[in-house]
C-alpha cells in the first residue's frame, strides 16, 4: 500500500510531466518565445482554476440536474476559466504582442489545467491500483481529455489571433465566438465519450488526434500573419 506522500509524488509526476512535455513541444514552434515567467504564471493559473471549475460545476449540477444542458454548462465553465487563466496574466498585458501569442498562452493555460486535473485523477486511482496500473488501466479517457483541453483552448486562441490586427472590439467578439466553438467541441466530446465502449473510445480519441493535427496546421498559418502595412496615397 502506497503512503500518502508516495501517492502525491507519483500523481504529480504522472500528471505534470506529460503536460510540461506537450508545452515544450508547442513552445518549440514559437519563433519569438514568450517570457518564461509569464508562461509559468499562465500555467499555474491554469492549475489554480481547476478547483474553482469543480466547485462551479457542482453548484450548476445541483441547480440543473442530469440533462443535456449540464454537459454543455460544465464544458463552458472549463473553457471560460481556462481563458481567464490566460487573459489575466498575459492576454491583457503587453506580452500579447503578436497573433500567435493568443494560441501560445491559451494552450499553456489548458496544459496547466489538464496537469492538475490528471494529477488529481491519478491520485484517486492509486487508492485502488498500483502506480503502474493507475497510469495504464482505465486512464485513456483522461489522456483524451488532456488533448481535448489543448484543442479547445487552441481553437479560442486561433479565432482571437485572426482578429489580432483588427481592433479591440473585434478581438472581443472573436473571443466570444471562440468560447462558443470550444464549448461546443468540449461538450460534443463529453457526449461521445460518455456512451463510448471498448473500441469506440479509441475512435473518439482518433477524432481528437486528427483535430490536433489540423490545429497544428492552423498554428503554422497563424505564425505567418503579418502586421498590415500602411500605404500612402498616390500623389498627383
Amino acid at each position: 500500500m502506497e503512503t500518502a506522500p508516495d501517492i502525491l509524488l507519483y500523481a504529480a509526476l504522472g500528471g505534470i510531466l506529460p503536460a510540461l512535455f506537450w508545452l515544450w513541444c508547442w513552445l518549440h514552434e514559437d519563433r519569438h518565445p514568450e517570457p518564461r515567467a509569464v508562461l509559468l504564471s499562465v500555467f499555474l493559473c491554469g492549475m489554480v482554476v481547476v478547483p474553482l471549475a469543480g466547485y462551479l460545476q457542482k453548484q450548476i449540477g445541483s441547480m440543473i440536474g442530469a440533462s443535456f444542458w449540464i454537459v454543455v454548462a460544465w464544458a463552458g465553465i472549463e473553457e471560460v476559466l481556462k481563458y481567464l487563466a490566460a487573459y489575466l496574466p498575459a492576454l491583457d498585458r503587453k506580452y500579447f504582442d503578436e497573433p500567435v501569442d493568443a494560441m501560445i498562452y491559451l494552450i499553456t493555460a489548458a496544459l496547466g489545467f489538464s496537469a492538475l486535473e490528471n494529477t488529481l485523477f491519478i491520485a484517486g486511482s492509486m487508492l485502488h491500483y498500483t502506480p503502474i496500473e493507475s497510469l495504464v488501466t482505465g486512464n485513456l479517457r483522461f489522456i483524451g481529455a488532456s488533448l481535448l483541453h489543448v484543442l479547445t483552448s487552441g481553437v479560442v486562441g486561433a479565432v482571437i489571433a485572426t482578429e489580432f490586427y483588427k481592433g479591440r472590439y473585434k478581438r472581443e467578439v472573436a473571443t466570444v465566438i471562440g468560447l462558443i466553438l470550444s464549448t461546443g467541441l468540449h461538450a460534443t466530446f463529453n457526449f461521445f465519450i460518455m456512451d463510448a465502449k471498448g473500441t469506440e473510445v479509441f475512435r473518439v480519441f482518433y477524432g481528437v488526434w486528427i483535430a490536433i493535427i489540423l490545429l497544428l496546421i492552423v498554428f503554422s498559418r497563424i505564425k505567418r500573419i503579418a502586421k498590415p502595412t500602411l500605404t500612402k496615397p498616390l500623389t498627383q
